[in-house]
């Protein structure tokens, strides 16, 4: 019996970016496009008679925005939504709104013609395969958990024990520690929920999330005022410190390397590496080389298999590999590879990410980190 086809509908204001997805999913064999919208309120009108298994929704719209349309999209008839952003700053701003709200996945277009095109006829109907049959209810659940979480650590305060040790102090002895982080679909909204609820002391983090140029700089401010840690976009020599983040920059390379006594980022070009650039496998494979039996790589929800091999090179110089579980897991891929060829040690949930990374900080190197 031949696969059901998935059912798409375009939503963009621009005539010929309707007509140039269209064209690509008509041309990609197992879809077709069952409605098109110029907006939002169109949209909704044809939402419930045609069905669609996955939405494309452009973020700037008239007379109703994307991120109002995926709303009551989310609120109605609950489909994988993959929005089409501007490959700019305010639209990476939106963009990550729109994760954050349900979103599963997004396509960053160029505004240049050849290049746009090539991401609308390539690299959407990639997206599109892997979105369709995502339970969305699922991750709503896990968002709504999220924002009551937030709400409620907003309330606590948190009291320093009498007993704990200067954070300076242990902070200090963390510093030839490293923590890799891999992530990819479903990141942003799970790396804000990681980052806000981490607390110092912690070793130097460094974090590839899969995203294009202009992206990963308002991801980094927005987990920056999130967290108790200092976060910013990776510059090329960057020095690794305790309770600093670096996260790879968009369309770069990011690895670690060991100049004296001190551990700075390279920031590099080059072809993608397990079909991403940034690679997770570029960076935990570097990080392995440098840091060794002190380095925890850390695998997160995402498309694909990047990062498997990165995780098992660090197994290999006996560091630990903890793997976000499916679960919590907006799409349960790299990590799940990552799992099913041994090269993980322990999987946990999202919710309980800071306390496992936690732990593990305090197990591995209790000597130095206890407090």
């Amino acid at each position: 019996m031949a696969a059901q086809e998935i059912r798409v509908l375009v939503v963009d204001d621009s005539a010929v970016v309707r007509s140039i997805i269209a064209d690509s999913i008509a041309n990609t064999p197992g879809m077709k496009v069952v409605g098109k919208a110029g907006d939002g309120r169109k949209a909704l009108e044809i939402l419930d008679s045609v069905r669609p298994d996955v939405i494309t929704l452009d973020i700037q719209m008239p007379n109703m925005d994307g991120l109002a349309t995926l709303d009551a999209i989310l609120a109605r008839r609950p489909t994988p939504v993959i929005m089409v952003s501007s490959l700019t700053k305010l639209g990476a701003q939106i963009t990550l709104d729109a994760l954050e709200r349900g979103a599963l996945d997004y396509l960053a277009k160029p505004d240049y013609g050849a290049q746009t095109k090539a991401a609308l006829l390539e690299e959407l109907p990639r997206k599109i395969r892997s979105a369709a049959g995502t339970d969305v209810r699922r991750v709503l659940r896990i968002r709504r958990e999220q924002s009551k979480r937030r709400a409620q650590r907003k309330l606590e305060r948190r009291a320093p024990s009498a007993a704990q040790r200067p954070e300076s102090a242990v902070a200090a002895e963390l510093a030839d520690k490293c923590i890799a982080i891999g992530i990819s679909t479903g990141g942003p909204p799970a790396l804000s929920r990681l980052f806000e609820s981490l607390r110092p002391p912690m070793p130097p983090i460094v974090v590839v999330q899969h995203m294009p140029p202009n992206f990963t700089k308002p991801l980094a401010w927005r987990l920056d005022s999130l967290s108790e840690l200092s976060i910013k976009e990776a510059a090329h020599n960057d020095l690794l410190q305790p309770n600093h983040v670096l996260i790879a920059p968009g369309g770069k390379h990011m690895r670690v390397r060991r100049l004296g006594g001190l551990v700075k980022v390279a920031i590099s070009d080059g072809a993608p590496v397990s079909g991403h650039k940034p690679s997770v496998d570029v960076l935990m494979q570097s990080v392995a080389e440098v840091f060794g039996a002190d380095c925890l790589g850390v695998i997160m929800t995402g498309m694909g298999r990047d990062g498997s091999d990165g995780c098992g090179a660090i197994r290999q110089k006996r560091g630990y590999v903890l793997g976000q579980d499916e679960a919590t897991s907006d799409v349960y891929g790299m990590n799940k590879v990552a799992y099913v060829e041994g090269n993980v040690d322990r999987q946990f949930g999202l919710h309980q990410g800071a306390a496992a990374i936690t732990r593990q900080v305090r197990t591995l190197w209790r000597e130095t980190a206890t407090v």
